[in-house]
């Protein structure tokens, strides 16, 4: 990349003294903090990852600041994402950003995408900035984020979590750069990740690697140090440990000359998140299973495969918590079983993935049963508001 053009570019003095810890670094000085201020960065997500890279992009004084997204703030963001606060639930993501990002740095100049990312129109959203930084959690939008960076020639800085674990790298540096490919040749099979909402994830774990994103995003702008290029760096909250995977660009990678639909690439169709697994069962909605269960329901097992500690926070009333896990290693099938004989087999957990995934491997083990569609998600919002969220 090259550095932004900064021939035009002065510092006001309220900008000399926000910014006077960076212009005594020789390693950025004057120079350096022009370029950050004559730079455009675009963050595809404010969720956990976008949180801390917007606002320490914001403190570090880049003059323009693209965010895309199209959710709106829930109490269960306010764990991680710390860009946004309590008064701001409900309301979208990106205004809360923006207000948040011209408390810290009212230079900074914030476009706002409120919509999704897709095929149609990643290459007029990202072609205006020097930088793309994915702070995305799914596979169709990292592929989707890749592939629009190698077509138009921007460095993406990448990061990812998931529970205590998080990895950060920079893709497309120039044109002997590693890219997303690289890493994942072929997408993993729908469902076979659990997303932080079934799966969890440590409040700090995204700051820790949104932050170095925001470092490397820094760095490529100024021209300084050694950037993540050819490097995943892998960290692990619970050992405290960071580790280093080299990566290259692979001789069989695909040659990207356009974009395409990346919901079918990644075999998730546009389904709901949780739902991935849901076609290959029978399934039934929260409604219809209230009116079998109000109906008496003597005949009924529902089946919980949530894990204890998310039972510990709601349940369905009577339903019989066993954990996928003890199902998938078949030290529950038996008990399972026997619960089952003779009656119908429900079963739900959160959202449906998890459940989906039970009854096809209880089939395998000739059980049958049907998912609950939403899960306890939805049962909470269509059936019961006394049942917690969570």
């Amino acid at each position: 990349m090259l550095p932004p053009d900064i021939s035009g570019v002065e510092l006001s003095p309220d900008e000399i003294a926000r910014f006077s810890r960076h212009l005594i670094l020789p390693e950025v000085g004057m120079e350096g903090q022009k370029r950050l201020k004559g730079a455009s960065v675009l963050c595809v997500g404010t969720g956990g990852l976008g949180s801390p890279l917007l606002l320490y992009l914001a403190a570090a004084g880049v003059g323009r600041l693209g965010i895309v997204d199209f959710d709106v703030v829930d109490h269960s963001n306010l764990q991680r994402q710390v860009i946004h606060g309590t008064s701001w639930v409900g309301k979208p993501k990106i205004e809360s950003a923006k207000a948040r990002i011209h408390e810290i740095n009212p230079h900074c100049q914030v476009d706002l995408y409120e919509t999704a990312l897709t095929s149609e129109n990643a290459l007029e959203i990202i072609r205006p900035y020097d930088i793309v930084c994915d702070g995305t959690d799914n596979f169709p939008t990292r592929y989707l984020v890749n592939d629009a960076c190698v077509l138009l020639g921007k460095p993406n800085v990448y990061g990812s979590i998931f529970r205590f674990e998080g990895q950060a790298t920079v893709f497309n540096l120039d044109a002997e750069s590693p890219n997303y490919r690289d890493l994942f040749p072929e997408p993993p099979p729908p469902g076979l990740v659990p997303s932080c909402a079934e799966g969890g994830v440590v409040g700090v774990l995204p700051g820790i690697i949104g932050v170095i994103q925001a470092t490397e995003a820094v760095k490529i702008i100024t021209g300084i140090g050694t950037t993540l290029s050819g490097r995943l760096l892998l960290f692990d909250a619970l050992k405290m440990s960071f580790r280093e995977l080299k990566l290259r660009p692979s001789p069989e990678r695909p040659v990207i000359d356009k974009l395409i639909d990346y919901q079918e690439f990644c075999g998730v169709g546009g389904t709901a998140p949780g739902q991935e697994e849901a076609g290959a069962v029978e399934t039934i909605s929260v409604g219809e299973l209230k009116t079998l269960l109000d109906s008496g329901g003597d005949d009924i097992v529902l089946l919980d495969v949530r894990m204890p500690q998310e039972a510990e926070i709601a349940t369905i009333p009577g339903a019989v918590l066993v954990p996928l896990d003890q199902i998938e290693n078949g030290t529950a099938i038996e008990q399972v079983r026997e619960l089952a004989a003779g009656k119908r087999l429900y079963a739900h957990c959160k959202l449906g993935g998890r459940s989906a995934k039970a009854l096809i491997a209880l089939k395998r083990e000739g059980i049958e049963g049907i998912n609950v569609t939403g899960g306890i998600d939805a049962w909470s919002q269509e059936i019961d508001p006394s049942v917690q969220r969570y």
